[in-house]
């Protein structure tokens, strides 16, 4: 296990948006022994899910949430290429497409779930934040991918989700890709009107349904 001591420093760090100390940290404790998954779901997980809730509070402010995000990516980074040394990664169980709609730019959720996606050895394009809906579909023809993912933080952009679901269903694409849905806005329901497949209630539960998801196809 890793020390309590350096999980709390490491934790603290991404909160700060100290992002070539978190870099830094994750490489050293990786180096050191540690376990990459333990240390993102002990420190980094609960660090930028600390610095949610600092936004949601107005105790953080946009430029500092844009920060961490790129923290958070950075230790994902790190935590990934270490799960690939060790094989932790090599064997392909599915290939998934994930953004952040249209005129949304918050994607510390969606850093989260790409991160635990590729733990568990799922191969994940990760578009960004603020993507164009054709981008997208035409990403997900082009990469080839059994799932799509979306994530909406704001109600003025959950539309963007189902504008998604119709596309799909116009262009034939609807039976060629799962579509599953998550932000702090939806919900089961709003998954079954706009016609996802699925509705993720966080990183984890995306996880799970995705993986339901290739299963079934495959």
């Amino acid at each position: 296990m890793i020390d309590a001591a350096l999980i709390e420093e490491a934790k603290n760090l991404l909160v700060a948006q100290k992002k070539d100390d978190v870099e830094a940290i994750a490489k050293k404790i990786i180096a050191d022994g540690g376990d990459p998954l333990e240390l993102m779901n002990s420190a980094f997980i609960p660090g930028i899910n600390t610095v949610g809730d600092l936004f949601g509070r107005g105790q953080m402010f946009l430029p500092e949430l844009m920060q961490a995000a790129d923290a958070m990516k950075s230790a994902t980074d790190v935590v990934n290429d270490a799960l690939a040394l060790t094989g932790g990664s090599q064997e392909e169980k599915g290939k998934v497409l994930i953004a952040t709609v249209k005129g949304d730019v918050h994607d510390i959720g969606k850093c989260i779930v790409v991160s635990l996606m590729k733990a568990n050895g799922l191969t994940v394009f990760d578009l960004g934040r603020d993507v164009e809906i054709d981008t997208i579909i035409e990403q997900a023809v082009e990469n080839d991918v059994d799932v799509i993912g979306t994530s909406a933080l704001l109600t003025t952009t959950m539309n963007q989700q189902k504008s998604l679901e119709e596309a799909l269903k116009s262009s034939g694409y609807k039976g060629r890709f799962g579509t599953v849905v998550g932000g702090a806005p939806c919900t089961p329901r709003w998954a079954a009107r706009i016609g996802a497949d699925a509705y993720a209630e966080d990183a984890q539960d995306g996880v799970v349904k995705v993986k339901e998801m290739i299963a079934q196809k495959r």
